[in-house]
């Protein structure tokens, strides 16, 4: 079986796929979506189409350390992303070729479904606010969600005005009224806060008992991350911005957050997440795969999720679910979703979302995100 041919497709906004072909009418999916770097990433893919034509598409572990190890210069997102969203979809084919679901390659399930949450907060307290958080609440607890996300938004300085702070603690607080002591919140800050200012909040946070607070700092300084952890009760999580195994070993030894979020499209693909997920056993972190963009890297996600003793928790998005991308979208039931039982991601694309060629956009607020005085904001 050889590679014939490697295509790309932005059919919706933060959504960038790989088609993977073969000789033998076999095909693979991937995405390698990498939010504000479009043309970016398919170049590297395009520049990676080069090597991969006419391999044998089973030798996964020999392309990955090919691509990663080849150049000069390695890693990086734009690098990693095309890797990525490659491996996902060489682990497709394989699964297809042998008539299993990718995590029965893996060593096989070690839990019967996955457990997810979904994005939901309160903003503000207005009415108008307190109806479209309560309108959407409503509809997620129907399909039987017991753990949500919000975050505090807007842009955040190194340190703001008591009332700042006192409206996220209040919003934070309000839901935790809505939703009750059987539901589990947390919040995700973006990477936007200082250390100081994020164990503040943090602080004001611990009476209602959050799941987690997501990338309080930026991730560049894991001292930075470990200072905050070790002031804060709860759990502190991170990950969705670090890069393989190597980009998580600072996280581990220095023992900096309780949960680990390494995303499926950024970390290496499914093969560097299991392994990362399999280093982080070893110091006692559970992982949850950031995703938060469309249904291939969902999909991708759940395989490993199926096969790694210490999962957590699964992020996933009203579009990673596949409605109206995939023939049979993913359902959440109770909270959770159920094994794949497919072959290879066990999805099946639909030819008219495919056909759709998205214009890009302004994503994650990079291009045009400043502050009050015009000085650079953290999205």
């Amino acid at each position: 079986m050889k590679i014939t041919a490697i295509e790309q497709f932005f059919p919706r906004p933060r959504i960038r796929l790989v088609k993977i072909t073969t000789d033998t009418g076999l095909v693979g999916w991937g995405e390698t979506t990498l939010e504000g770097k479009p043309k970016s990433v398919y170049g590297a893919v395009e520049e990676l189409a080069e090597y991969l034509i006419g391999k044998d598409p089973l030798r996964i572990e020999h392309h990955w350390q090919h691509i990663y190890r080849s150049a000069f210069f390695r890693g990086g997102n734009v690098l990693m992303s095309a890797l990525s969203g490659i491996d996902q979809a060489l682990w497709d084919i394989a699964g297809k070729h042998f008539g299993v679901p990718i995590h029965a390659l893996l060593g096989g399930h070690v839990r019967d479904r996955i457990r997810v949450y979904a994005h939901w907060g309160i903003r503000d307290m207005s009415e108008a606010g307190l109806q479209a958080a309560r309108e959407r609440l409503d509809m997620l607890m129907k399909k039987g969600y017991t753990a949500f996300k919000g975050g505090p938004g807007g842009k955040w300085r190194a340190h703001e005005a008591p009332a700042v702070i006192d409206q996220f603690v209040k919003c934070a607080y309000t839901m935790r009224e809505w939703v009750g002591p059987e539901v589990e919140l947390c919040f995700d800050f973006h990477g936007k806060m200082t250390p100081a200012l994020a164990i503040e909040i943090c602080q004001e946070l611990k009476g209602m008992r959050p799941m987690f607070v997501e990338e309080p700092v930026p991730q560049e300084n894991v001292d930075a991350l470990k200072l905050v952890s070790d002031h804060v009760s709860f759990p502190i999580a991170t990950g969705e911005r670090l890069l393989t195994r190597w980009g998580f070993r600072d996280v581990f030894e220095k023992h900096a957050v309780a949960l680990i979020q390494p995303d499926v499209s950024h970390v290496g693909g499914i093969s560097e997440l299991k392994k990362v997920a399999n280093m982080a056993e070893v110091y006692y972190m559970h992982t949850m795969p950031h995703c938060a963009i469309g249904p291939v890297a969902l999909s991708a996600c759940l395989q490993v999720d199926a096969a790694v003793p210490n999962f957590f928790i699964q992020e996933q998005i009203d579009q990673s679910l596949g409605e109206g991308m995939l023939k049979t979208p993913w359902q959440v039931q109770d909270g959770f979703i159920e094994l794949p039982t497919g072959p290879g991601l066990g999805i099946e694309l639909d030819e008219q979302f495919l056909a759709e060629q998205c214009t890009y956009r302004e994503e994650l607020g990079g291009e045009f995100y400043y502050d009050a005085d015009g000085s650079v904001a953290d999205w």
